[in-house]
């Protein structure tokens, strides 16, 4: 979950001018960084072999 550190410290390292869309961008960036460092603490994840054969399947 995002805090409003982690929010500000991320405007703090924007330029001092920007677009809001690069802001939401970045916003974005961080809770989906957050959200894999969440699934992998709870073991969500896959191997190389079972990410492979998954993709295989799609096609």
């Amino acid at each position: 979950m995002l805090t409003k550190e982690k929010v500000k410290e991320l405007v703090d390292h924007m330029p001092e001018s920007f677009q809001a869309n690069e802001l939401i961008h970045e916003i974005m960036l961080l809770q989906k960084i957050e959200d894999a460092q969440d699934q992998a603490k709870r073991g969500e994840t896959l191997t190389e072999d079972e990410f492979d054969n998954e993709v295989d399947s799609w096609q």
